[in-house]
């Protein structure tokens, strides 16, 4: 092989390998966002379920509230 021939294989395994490790970092980092996002939607789902029990219990308790005012005005009348 001539000097050049071996120059230009170098520099071409050279920009493979760059471009390799360039696109493993990337690579890596998509990979950190995505589990940094998913941790936040699961914990927004976490959230979101203490919000819907908290107004089912409010809504639980107002529809007490009211059964209770029905059966109070129901002994006041007889």
């Amino acid at each position: 092989m001539t000097t050049s021939a071996i120059f230009g294989l170098r520099s071409g395994l050279a920009a493979v390998a760059a471009t390799l490790l360039l696109t493993g970092c990337g690579l890596a980092e998509t990979t950190t966002v995505a589990a940094t996002q998913a941790e936040a939607a699961a914990e927004q789902v976490k959230e979101g379920k203490k919000m819907e029990e908290k107004v089912q219990h409010d809504i639980d308790a107002a529809n007490q509230a009211a059964v209770d005012a029905r059966a109070k005005a129901e002994e006041a009348n007889e």
